[in-house]
């Protein structure tokens, strides 16, 4: 499949990004990373950009361990049906 140039807006910033998948599905990436990183922004004092997006790159690491754990637990459990 061909790449597609998709262009989305993340924290008041624009980027270019290239996608091979659905392009909504890129837009829809970005709008939640942008949703979560004005969510925690608006919970510090200090308006810093670069901790927002730390922060959001911890969140999301965190979630993407916890849907680790529940495939593993998934894979185990039909292991032992099968």
């Amino acid at each position: 499949m061909a790449k597609q140039s998709v262009r989305v807006h993340i924290f008041n910033q624009s980027y270019s990004l290239l996608t091979e998948g659905d392009p909504q599905e890129t837009m829809d990436l970005a709008l939640r990373v942008d949703e979560l990183m004005t969510s925690i922004a608006n919970r510090s004092t200090s308006g810093d950009a670069l901790r927002a997006a730390v922060l959001t790159s911890l969140h999301l690491a965190d979630q993407l361990r916890e849907a680790e754990k529940r495939l593993r637990a998934i894979s185990e459990t039909l292991a032992t049906i099968e």
